[in-house]
């Protein structure tokens, strides 16, 4: 039996399209014969994506939208509807920040609040505007943006591993919910890719980000690769993406033995942090 593939001449709208895997996800998907509504809090940068999609002969637009706002996010859907002609079929919830350096019980509230809105809300509220839309239409999927750091517990990043496992779980939950529909929901849990999530993140300096910077230097994937993989898996219906094999043997390590995983992190982050 053909599977249809979804991300080939989909009607998306990406958010945090201004650079990163958003911006390689919007490139990809105009590739593969797409258009493509390129979000961005900041209208600079996702103007240059969209100038780059044109560049190659591909079609899209640009807008600007905190994710963190549900009014916003509603008039995304709104605009990219008007601009397709047609319902969106594609949304990915990429949009995302990062936030650590300190122990539970000192990431000032300000932190946690300004994570969660983007990162979790900005995924919930994402889902909850474009999902029933789907259902309408019949068909499509939601790519939804976590991390290898929802269930990899790494110590001194409380906020943001709370932000990621939180989308791992709605995904995985709306999978369930539509289970009998032909939308398709994907999640990528990647670990190491090369963006400037760290330079736009509030992480104190220290050893900790010297060391992950330098992890992602050496080891970490283009966003490029991660998109082009992950889209590759959400057309033959997969729901979790751990494109790197580091994702994949930490997600294993963590079933096979929880409490020996979680008290080798502890071992791991007093190490990477003292």
């Amino acid at each position: 039996m053909l599977v249809k593939k979804k991300s080939w001449g989909a009607r998306a709208v990406v958010t945090g399209a201004g650079g990163g895997i958003g911006r390689a996800f919007a490139l990809e998907i105009q590739r593969r014969g797409g258009r493509v509504v390129c979000s961005d809090i900041d209208m600079g940068r996702a103007e240059k994506t969209v100038e780059l999609i044109c560049q190659a002969g591909g079609s899209a637009l640009a807008v600007v939208c905190d994710v963190a706002d549900l009014e916003a996010v509603e008039r995304l859907a709104e605009e990219a509807e008007q601009w397709f002609g047609q319902p969106t079929n594609l949304i990915i919830n990429n949009a995302g920040v990062g936030a650590g350096g300190k122990p539970i019980g000192e990431i000032p509230m300000e932190d946690w609040q300004w994570i969660m809105g983007i990162n979790l809300w900005g995924v919930i509220h994402g889902c909850h505007v474009f999902v029933p839309k789907l259902r309408e239409l019949g068909e499509g999927g939601v790519i939804n943006v976590a991390s290898a750091a929802s269930f990899g517990a790494a110590p001194m990043m409380a906020a943001y591993n709370t932000t990621k496992a939180g989308v791992l779980a709605l995904s995985e939950t709306l999978r369930a919910e539509v289970a009998d529909t032909d939308i398709t929901v994907t999640v990528l849990c990647p670990t190491f890719v090369k963006t400037d999530i760290i330079e736009n993140s509030r992480i104190p300096g220290g050893k900790s980000v010297q060391n992950a910077k330098k992890l992602m230097a050496k080891i970490g994937f283009s966003p490029e690769d991660v998109a082009r993989k992950t889209l590759n898996e959400f057309d033959a219906g997969a729901i979790h993406v751990l494109p790197q094999l580091d994702a994949k043997v930490t997600w294993f390590m963590k079933r096979m033995a929880p409490g020996l995983f979680t008290r080798g992190m502890g071992v791991v982050g007093r190490f990477i942090t003292d």
